[in-house]
């Protein structure tokens, strides 16, 4: 089971406002850059509360025939509290755990939430992004902050999502034609160009694959 010390930085500090300053101080730390041109292993992860335990997962896939290398698990009792833009207080220290497990350290991360695209700069793939300094990538099924246009119906086809000064912070992106946008955003070590190029470059399907090979269901 997962514990956290209490003056972490992914431990809920007791208030919103107390949280919020904690976002901002990471968000400070965010790195906003191309993707290396060479990348080798793209890794997911995600967590899933069932019967009364949440587990998150972790995969590592090889890059760019994307083939799984390695997955690693952590378990803990009971369900994660979720306040909307406070996501990495409340699972993010299971998702840290989970990678930092792997034996591997993957090349850039997917993770099932917003990077830059939030109120304060650094939602869970800025948040983790910048503890693990590893260039993270987020990916969502609808905004959080920050307005966009729909994308064309083909695969491919991506729209900006800016704030309200018109700041480029993420992309609605069509991974599959005629489904859904996928909004992508960079979370650290990452820039919106890279991060989408490289959300299709791993969408068989709707979804990046190492993220959907994490959030499966099953063994690990």
């Amino acid at each position: 089971m997962l514990t956290r010390a209490a003056d972490s930085p992914l431990a809920f500090p007791g208030t919103e406002a107390a949280a919020a300053d904690i976002q901002r101080r990471l968000a400070a730390h965010v790195v906003l850059t191309p993707l290396p041109r060479r990348l080798l292993t793209a890794a997911g992860a995600a967590a899933r509360t069932d019967r009364g335990c949440t587990r998150a997962v972790a995969v590592v896939l090889s890059f760019p025939d994307l083939r799984v290398l390695e997955r690693s698990a952590v378990w803990q009792a009971g369900a994660p509290e979720y306040r909307p833009r406070l996501r990495a207080f409340f699972e993010g220290g299971l998702l840290l755990a989970a990678i930092e497990r792997l034996g591997m350290r993957p090349g850039v991360v997917f993770l099932r939430g917003h990077g830059i695209a939030h109120p304060r700069r650094c939602g869970l793939a800025s948040h983790l992004g910048v503890l693990l300094d590893l260039p993270t990538i987020g990916c969502a099924d609808s905004l959080l902050y920050g307005r966009a246009e729909a994308p064309g119906p083909l695969r491919g086809d991506w729209t900006p999502v800016a704030d309200e000064r018109g700041e480029l912070i993420g992309a609605a992106v069509r991974t599959r034609a005629g489904a859904r946008p996928l909004y992508v955003s960079p979370g650290h070590r990452c820039d919106v160009e890279s991060a989408v190029a490289l959300a299709l470059a791993c969408a068989r399907f709707r979804v990046p694959e190492p993220l959907r090979e994490a959030e499966k269901r099953g063994p690990v």
